[in-house]
């Protein structure tokens, strides 16, 4: 049985996933599948590195430079794909708090939501990772922030230069003629999902 504390978390965590308006059939599934895995009483969290438990929260910190049009990408050494900065979400964190820290530890900035609604995520995806510590599920909400290509990230620091392989500026043309084993498979959807999203404002 999990906490009371725990049981409010989560509840809150599915607010938020369930406010999200699904791009397609995909990502609606996605969504209800996660829903259903945060009401159970199984462990959501990873409490153990690499991989425990074999399917876990994750977050996705997108950094989007709305005049440039493009998007932060770096090559994780564990995944051997070009990804958006991001982390696990830590039990007892919102997804929103773990973004700005995940931001901050591993890029050193502060982030500037760009949704209105800036608590909920912009795009939900589950994936089965790759690479060194492949065969786990990523369940990722993905949470867009104001970038600005100008503007230097801590890519001199021992952590960085640890986690992060080569890394770029992509427009999300770029990205879509990207080969689909450099990217999360998920990725061609939500730069779709943006697109979308850009035309309607």
């Amino acid at each position: 049985m999990i906490s009371k504390e725990d049981r409010d978390n989560r509840n809150k965590i599915v607010k938020l996933i369930q406010s999200v308006e699904c791009y397609d059939i995909i990502e609606k599934e996605h969504n209800e599948d996660a829903v259903k895995w945060i009401n159970s009483d199984v462990e959501i969290y990873r409490i153990e590195k690499p991989a425990t438990p074999i399917k876990h929260l994750v977050c996705f910190t997108v950094l989007y430079d709305i005049i440039e049009n493009k998007i932060l990408l770096l090559e994780l050494k564990n995944a051997g794909l070009f990804l958006p900065s991001g982390g696990h979400v830590e039990k007892g964190e919102m997804p929103y708090e773990t973004v700005q820290r995940e931001l901050q530890e591993e890029l050193g900035i502060e982030g500037e939501y760009i949704l209105r609604n800036w608590r909920l995520p912009f795009f939900i995806s589950q994936i089965e990772t790759v690479g060194k510590t492949g065969g786990h599920i990523d369940v990722d909400l993905w949470y867009i922030f104001k970038g600005d290509l100008k503007k230097a990230i801590k890519e001199d620091s021992q952590d960085f230069k640890r986690e992060f392989g080569k890394f770029g500026w992509y427009t999300l043309e770029e990205i879509m003629s990207m080969p689909s084993n450099t990217l999360d498979k998920n990725m061609y959807r939500f730069v779709e999902k943006l697109e979308k999203y850009i035309l309607l404002k």
